[in-house]
């Protein structure tokens, strides 16, 4: 008895550019993507670390650039990369962010102004552009990676929490506006997710010292979570999916909360 074909991926046929691909969320999601049957270019600011993730993906499914999200002649480059190599421009992932903590009060103008130019400045470059090359290939999906700070405020991350909620009604009015044109907007609210981020910021070490490792310390941050965990990125990726394949093509201008009950 011959052996039956794999079905086809969820995403088989679409040509998606996922930004932040180098780690993380982003990273997920780029290696789901392929495993679904897209092409998929990996876009980051860290040029060198997202060649060696698109290199550890199929050639013919995967390619790397490098961007800054911030830049608007970057983001013109990146699109015509992603044209110039596949013909179309399906699906659109912003993901690409910063995180960052500050009391209000002791937050600089320059701090404030990073943090909105990747976090927001960044989403709408890439609806612009990318949403521009969805327009011309007859429509598309696009996700925009929010938070579930953007829902429920975080005392000392207003710049953070300001920018993730800009992120998603931004999603929303761009969802009205390209609706004609066959494009559906969506954003996702994560909660804590376990990325390499957390591990590497300066308290997550403090904590770990006083309580006694890191299990300690991911207990003590998911306490206010009612499943008491965070996400991995790979459950954050299956939610992104959804939203970017054909099984969601009645589903435009919403904020799907991936957040174990965080924001309820």
């Amino acid at each position: 008895m011959s052996e039956h074909p794999p079905p086809p991926g969820r995403l088989a046929g679409k040509v998606a550019l996922v930004t932040g691909a180098a780690s993380g969320i982003g990273r997920a999601v780029a290696e789901l993507f392929v495993r679904e049957g897209a092409r998929v270019a990996l876009a980051d600011l860290a040029d060198e670390l997202v060649r060696g993730v698109a290199g550890s993906l199929p050639e013919a499914q995967a390619c790397a650039l490098a961007l800054d999200v911030t830049s608007e002649p970057a983001w013109e480059a990146a699109v015509t990369a992603v044209l110039a190599r596949w013909g179309r421009l399906d699906i659109l992932i912003n993901n690409a962010g910063i995180s960052f903590g500050q009391p209000l009060t002791e937050t600089s103008l320059a701090d404030w102004r990073r943090v909105m130019a990747v976090n927001l400045d960044g989403v709408f470059l890439g609806l612009k552009h990318g949403g521009a090359a969805l327009r011309r290939g007859g429509g598309g999906s696009i996700v925009n990676v929010a938070s579930a700070s953007g829902i429920k405020p975080a005392p000392g991350a207003a710049a953070y929490c300001a920018s993730k909620a800009g992120v998603r009604m931004l999603s929303r009015t761009a969802a009205l506006e390209f609706a004609s044109a066959g494009i559906r907007v969506n954003s996702v609210s994560p909660s804590g997710v376990t990325t390499p981020l957390w591990e590497s910021m300066p308290f997550f070490a403090e904590m770990a010292a006083k309580l006694g490792g890191t299990a300690a310390v991911w207990a003590e941050l998911s306490k206010d979570v009612p499943l008491r965990r965070f996400a991995d990125a790979g459950e954050i990726a299956q939610g992104i999916l959804y939203l970017a394949s054909d099984e969601s093509r009645f589903v435009t201008a919403a904020d799907l909360a991936l957040d174990g009950g965080y924001t309820a």
